[in-house]
């Protein structure tokens, strides 16, 4: 290894040599677009079986409604700008390479450490929501989900560790299974919808409170946190770019078909479910979508057992894939020096085990003390709702600052696009305090950490042979040399 000045204001490079790189190689060539949408859909689904009906206890189906919408325009511009940046760098670091990029290292590091406590943390919480799966379903006898957690932990680690291709094949299967079972949802709750249903939370007398929005306009910014429920997580398709066979052309493709096929199924739940079964009703419901079937057909509804067991599915798909996800953006931060270099060390099969490992167990804890799916939510919402301002805010900076920069795809609208996107983020951001100031606190916490972290330590001893780090100082030197 070599010492080399800083190339960037304020941090420090070290060139580390071919030996540092060959042990930290992810598998190129195991991903296309149709395994990548299938990544994307399965990142998020199971926001449709579980969660996102909390935000009727908040805002009610009115202000569920608003939140949809805004999130899913939010998302929508989000995603078209992503796609963009990811066939312009496709690196593994995804999010952090682009704020890498357009801010420096400092704002890499703080989108990257955004990005990975979202994605830590979703895990346990969809944990929690197999567990009351499970329990619904009286499985194995058990009254406490800890063994739940452990065994999705073990077993789907254990997955990944097995080889990139292997996991994401399995991965689209699971998600095949899951969206079956929002097509039987469907077909079993469209003939029973009453538009009564949908407003039978009574208003509560609060500033703007009615039938429409019972928990008046609070209730809305509330709800936002639930509306992002439908489609968190979305934006890790990029950080499997190191995997993928044609990055400029399957990632912009496979995030954008993803993004489509979550916006329908997320409607459909939204106002099947609680227009069969009554917004109130289903407002508490760990399980939403077997107890709507149920209370259409009955207790001994074969089709609400079979949505039971198939909505496993749906939280299984999303576990899965977002271990993926925290993963790759674990591993790209290590092997560029912003976090302990010995969590990127990948394995004979080119998986990254320490990274898939080290998440995972705090991620296990987190499920198993903490038990609250609501506020894992929370917690990893407000990581996701940072990430998402400067993802936007990155977007824009590129189009001006280098607007003949080579992509494989661009954002329709532009600037434009991604300016609507940043306005609902930081409205997303503002409601995360809302809804919980103690999750915003936790996690506001864990970042400025984590930033402490990287002044203090890690911006001295970053890796300049990182993919990430090439192409920003290619470009720093590039720009210079003009």
């Amino acid at each position: 290894m070599s010492r080399t000045p800083g190339s960037t204001a304020h941090v420090e490079y070290t060139r580390v040599g071919e030996s540092y790189m060959k042990h930290r190689q992810l598998r190129r060539g195991a991903a296309g677009w149709i395994l990548l949408a299938g990544l994307g859909v399965a990142y998020v689904i199971s926001g449709d079986f579980s969660g996102w009906n909390i935000g009727l206890s908040v805002g009610g189906w009115g202000g569920l409604l608003i939140a949809f919408v805004l999130m899913g325009l939010m998302y929508t511009c989000m995603v078209f700008g992503l796609a963009e940046m990811s066939s312009a760098i496709p690196t593994a670091g995804a999010g952090y390479g682009f704020a890498r990029r357009a801010f420096g290292p400092l704002g890499g590091f703080a989108t990257g450490m955004a990005v990975l406590i979202e994605y830590a943390v979703a895990p346990a919480a969809i944990a929690t929501f197999i567990g009351g799966y499970v329990e619904a379903l009286g499985l194995f006898g058990l009254t406490n989900s800890w063994p739940i957690y452990l065994a999705a932990y073990l077993l789907f680690i254990g997955i990944h560790l097995w080889g990139v291709g292997e996991a994401l094949k399995v991965m689209l299967g699971i998600t095949l299974i899951a969206v079956v079972a929002l097509a039987a949802t469907v077909f079993g709750l469209l003939p029973h919808v009453e538009v009564s249903n949908l407003f039978d939370i009574a208003a509560d007398g609060s500033a703007g409170s009615s039938v429409f929005l019972p928990f008046g306009i609070t209730g809305v910014l509330g709800a936002l946190v639930f509306g992002i429920w439908f489609f968190l997580a979305i934006e890790g398709v990029p950080l499997a770019a190191e995997e993928t066979a044609d990055p400029k052309r399957d990632l912009p493709r496979g995030i954008i078909v993803a993004m489509m096929v979550l916006l329908v199924f997320g409607a459909l739940m939204l106002v099947l479910v609680p227009g069969a079964a009554g917004a109130e009703a289903m407002s508490s419901s760990e399980s939403p979508l077997p107890e709507a079937l149920r209370a259409v057909y009955g207790e001994g509804s074969w089709l609400a057992a079979f949505v039971n067991y198939a909505g496993l599915a749906g939280l299984v798909a999303s576990f899965f894939s977002i271990v993926y996800a925290y993963s790759r953006q674990l591993f790209a931060l290590s092997r560029a020096g912003y976090l302990p270099r010995f969590l990127s060390l990948t394995s004979s099969r080119r998986t990254p085990w320490v990274a898939l490992i080290v998440p995972g167990t705090v991620g296990f804890i987190l499920a198993a003390v903490i038990g609250d799916g609501g506020l894992l939510i929370n917690i990893a919402v407000f990581g996701a709702a940072v990430s998402y301002v400067l993802l936007n805010l990155s977007h824009i900076v590129l189009r001006i600052r280098e607007p003949h920069l080579e992509r494989g795809y661009r954002t329709p609208g532009g600037v434009v696009t991604t300016s609507i996107a940043l306005v609902l983020a930081l409205v997303a951001l503002v409601a995360t305090f809302v809804v919980d100031v103690r999750a915003a606190g936790i996690t506001a916490g864990v970042f400025c950490l984590a930033l402490a972290y990287f002044w203090f330590y890690s911006r001295h001893r970053l890796v300049a042979d990182a993919p990430e780090e090439e192409f920003a100082l290619l470009e720093k030197e590039e720009s210079q040399l003009h």
